[in-house]
């Protein structure tokens, strides 16, 4: 029979598990997004670097002498100038929260994550974890509204929650003084209050995914059976 010990070394476990989980989903995330960024930033370089080379070559033919010592040069600067400026500005700026209004749904969970990452530096440590918990979310969720209509009761309640509360959220707490972020209020810091917020957040998003997935799994056990009744009378009629 196990004792009170056994249980709660069991519910430690469970939890480090689950903490384990998490992390690994994040981290995983967190690696992919550095991988794209890479692969971004090589094929911008690449492709600029070989406009410029096509760019001398055709000038080599067009002009009688060539491009000559100081065209060669040119070229090396302008390769050089290319790949470092590439390689250290980022491609495009994060969305403004003003977008996240207007962007078709199914592009809604990615331009919101692009944001929300966009805001996490400025974020307090502790709920740095929430932010990236809710990033794994709306990547998962992201596919699941590609199919839901715009209009649908469900697809105003994601694009409520995702594009309107969470940005609302968050930009309430940045334009708190900073010095003030620690101060209890009420019971509670602004600190506490936005953990708790990105909390709800992040489990009302899970259960909006699992709503949607349940909404699948329905429609597919229906075309089962529909698939199961047509077949099986159809081989029974023959």
């Amino acid at each position: 029979m196990p004792t009170d010990v056994d249980r709660q070394l069991a519910q430690a476990d469970a939890l480090l598990e689950r903490t384990r989980e998490r992390y690994s989903s994040v981290s995983k995330r967190s690696r992919q997004r550095r991988e794209a960024e890479i692969l971004r930033r090589v094929a911008r370089i690449a492709a600029a670097d070989g406009l410029i080379i096509a760019v001398a070559l055709v000038l080599g033919f067009i002009l009688p002498g060539g491009i000559g010592m100081f065209g060669a040069l040119l070229m090396m600067a302008l390769l050089i100038a290319a790949t470092v400026t590439l390689a250290i500005f980022p491609q495009s700026a994060p969305p403004r929260v003003e977008q996240l209004a207007q962007v078709p749904l199914k592009a809604l969970p990615v331009t919101t994550d692009r944001w929300l990452e966009a805001q996490r530096p400025a974020l307090p440590s502790p709920v740095r974890g929430l932010v990236d918990s809710i990033g794994v979310k709306l990547e998962m969720l992201a596919p699941q509204l590609a199919a839901l209509d715009e209009h649908a009761p469900a697809a105003g309640e994601v694009r409520k929650l995702v594009g309107e509360q969470l940005p609302e959220l968050i930009k309430g707490y940045q334009r708190v003084p900073e010095p003030l972020r620690r101060v209890e209020r009420n019971g509670l810091t602004p600190d506490q209050q936005l953990a708790q917020g990105l909390q709800v957040i992040d489990e009302e998003i899970a259960e909006m995914s699992a709503h949607l997935a349940q909404g699948d799994l329905d429609q597919l056990a229906t075309r089962g059976r529909y698939l199961q009744i047509k077949y099986r009378d159809d081989g029974l009629a023959s």
